[in-house]
């Protein structure tokens, strides 16, 4: 097997198990208009399966630094759709609850152990990575669209449906599997590192990602209202903001790890914090539809970084992979995401733009924290394979010893 093809197949069932991370949103209308929640109620659902899934990102991290469990992949993904399948089943506000918190935890089970297999595979590629980032954004991306045709068809009692990507993800997974198995003993020797860990760097990094996490945070979540609001109340508006803020994402993710292959790594993520730095405020003060084009700047801008960031977080903790992709990937996210509250207080009490202002300040200060970081030596092995080479070969570096 050709490491491009273990590649594409990661890709792919990364993008069956985020679209569940979007799901759960997706499905709030539905909640709403079949079950009569209120916003306390659909905000609950939400927060059970985000907060959920971003907390216990790292503590299955931490569990397979201590024993790579590679069959975590399959059965994460499973769980993320059987949840979600069920949540529409029950008018059980509590059931609905439990359902959703499944899934969330099928997700974070997925993730860390995902990041280090794709690490494996790659031998190392940024470029791959990019790729593998690309998967989760595409199916974040998809998961409006697959509600929609599902549910808004029969409502919710066809969320049985929406297993369908869980069970393809699966089975996209068992081939790489396979060939991890043959040729590392399932990852026998995978959490020995030949480098010391540097948490210093890594507390730094964090800090970088709750800025860019901040920035996110706030504009996939008021983007919409605040387009439509400078849009003269056109709804569709809203909608083409969304939509380009997500192909934004697609973009930056792949771009990332092509620009990774000629600069440092955090030399990268610098000018990329510059460069949202510019954006958020031309699309705050840029009239009418001018704004679309800074909504695409920031997004790519701001997913630019997303790959690389994984990548960096492992290469500071070389003996906690899972730790470092549990944390970059999950926790992080969940600590920005809690400033989502805090601009909609305050747009209730001023302006939405008003609110939105300070979020020009969070990539300032995740260029300040990248401008103290450390470009890390990649472990032996991982640098050379970047240019191509087949899966077989990058397997057979990654065993005790190679990181």
């Amino acid at each position: 097997m050709r490491r491009n093809r273990s590649i594409v197949l990661l890709t792919a069932g990364h993008a069956c198990v985020d679209v569940y991370q979007g799901a759960v949103a997706s499905l709030v209308p539905f909640f709403a208009a079949e079950r009569a929640y209120g916003y306390a109620a659909v905000s609950g659902i939400v927060l059970a399966a985000s907060l959920l899934s971003s907390v216990a990102q790292p503590v299955f991290g931490v569990l397979t630094d201590r024993r790579p469990v590679p069959w975590l992949l399959p059965t994460g993904t499973l769980l993320g759709g059987l949840g979600i399948a069920l949540s529409g089943l029950s008018g059980s506000y509590a059931l609905t609850l439990a359902f959703v918190a499944v899934s969330g935890v099928g997700v974070a089970a997925y993730h860390p152990e995902s990041a280090r297999v794709a690490r494996i595979v790659s031998g190392g590629s940024h470029r791959a990575m990019g790729w593998f980032s690309l998967g989760g954004n595409l199916g974040f991306a998809l998961a409006p669209l697959m509600v929609a045709t599902v549910v808004a068809t029969g409502g919710l009692r066809l969320t049985p449906f929406l297993v369908l990507p869980a069970l393809v993800g699966a089975v996209l997974c068992l081939p790489v599997l396979r060939a991890l198995e043959r040729h590392t003993g399932a990852g026998r020797g995978a959490a020995v590192a030949d480098r010391s860990d540097d948490m210093a760097s890594f507390v730094k990094l964090s800090l970088a990602v709750v800025c860019r996490s901040v920035v996110f945070t706030g504009l996939s979540t008021f983007l919409s209202l605040y387009a439509t609001e400078r849009m003269g109340g056109s709804t569709a508006a809203g909608t083409v903001a969304l939509f380009v803020l997500y192909l934004g994402g697609a973009v930056g993710s792949v771009l990332g790890g092509a620009l990774a292959h000629r600069w440092d790594r955090v030399a990268v993520c610098r000018w990329s914090c510059l460069l949202t730095a510019v954006s958020v405020p031309g699309l705050l003060l840029a009239p009418g539809p001018a704004l679309y084009p800074f909504v695409a700047l920031a997004s790519t801008s701001l997913y630019v970084p997303f790959s690389l960031i994984l990548t960096l977080g492992q290469d500071y903790l070389p003996s906690r992979v899972g730790t470092a992709a549990g944390v970059t990937l999950g926790l992080t996210v969940s600590v920005g995401g809690l400033a989502g509250p805090l601009i909609g207080n305050l747009a209730d009490a001023t302006s939405l733009r008003t609110a939105l202002a300070p979020l020009v300040l969070m990539p300032v200060l995740g260029w300040l924290f990248f401008r103290m970081l450390p470009e890390p030596v990649p472990p032996a092995g991982d640098a050379a394979p970047s240019k191509g080479g087949d899966t077989d070969d990058a397997l057979s570096r990654s065993g005790p010893g190679h990181r």
